[in-house]
């Protein structure tokens, strides 16, 4: 090649890199590269794109991340938004626990948030997801229904303990378990009114996991679960070899109060209340 060529492909690679510089409306990367668009809603001037890590929503915690972009296409990253999940049954309606939408850090066009479906849908009763936003003092909502399929294994539990109170209970982690010692986090909320689901605070979830199949052993190492600063309830999990888990809880109080569940014995297999595993 000569040395003019050489110039021409400088000046050029040059004037491309000043001119995306300049660019006043630059598109940002690809964020959700490994994330699965799950669900579209849409209204005159916006649209909500919903992404989670599997592609569905299934009862328990889901952990979901979101963009907005107006009818343009443009991305919108200045937005304040809230949502409300609302269960639609034949004689009635409820909320479910859920967080504020926050911006990703780190991320351009990302907001994410959390949503605790208590049970899953079915033919006569379906979850709907209520966005309301300001967009440069400007508010908007829209509101769709979404399917929520009910989970392979138990990752969610509502009872009534025995102080009265109904309580819901939600794994969060391990999402991938693998053999040894996992960390394990939940989350645990009251349920007050329709839409009111105070996070429970001081107490202490217990866990015995066992093997069912394999005379109910259980496994060394376990931590049980206390409240960190984030809300939620962390603690270890070991899992010994691949298979079916059941991770047996008993629910304690700031007294040391037992408000549900009860420990395995050789006359209990089972707690009453638990969470599944299977790997």
């Amino acid at each position: 090649m000569k040395i003019y060529q050489y110039i021409l492909l400088f000046t050029t690679a040059l004037f491309i890199a000043c001119a995306d510089d300049n660019d006043p409306n630059p598109q940002p990367q690809d964020e959700t590269h490994d994330l699965i668009l799950t669900k579209t809603l849409s209204n005159a001037t916006h649209q909500i794109a919903i992404f989670t890590q599997t592609g569905i929503f299934h009862d328990g915690y889901n952990k979901m991340y979101l963009q907005l972009k107006d009818n343009n296409g443009s991305f919108i990253n200045n937005a304040d938004l809230s949502w409300e999940p609302m269960m639609h049954m034949e004689n009635m309606h409820h909320g479910g626990p859920h967080s504020q939408i926050s911006r990703v850090s780190g991320k351009q066009t990302l907001y994410e948030g959390w949503i605790v479906f208590q049970m899953p849908g079915n033919a006569m009763e379906s979850w709907y997801i209520d966005f309301n936003y300001e967009v440069e003092g400007q508010n908007y909502g829209m509101e769709s229904p979404i399917d929520v399929q009910p989970s392979p294994k138990r990752v969610v539990s509502v009872f009534q303990g025995n102080d009265g109170v109904n309580y819901i209970l939600a794994m969060i982690e391990p999402t991938a378990p693998k053999v040894a010692v996992n960390d394990m986090s939940a989350a645990i909320f009251k349920m007050g009114e329709m839409h009111d689901f105070p996070v429970v605070n001081g107490y202490q979830l217990k866990i015995d996991p066992r093997m069912p199949g394999m005379d109910n052993h259980g496994s060394p190492n376990n931590v049980d679960l206390t409240q960190g600063s984030d809300g939620f309830y962390h603690g270890k999990l070991s899992l010994t070899m691949t298979g079916y888990w059941k991770i047996n809880l008993m629910l304690q109080n700031q007294n040391g109060e037992i408000l549900k569940g009860e420990p395995v014995t050789d006359d209990n297999e089972s707690s009453s209340i638990f969470f599944e595993i299977e790997f």
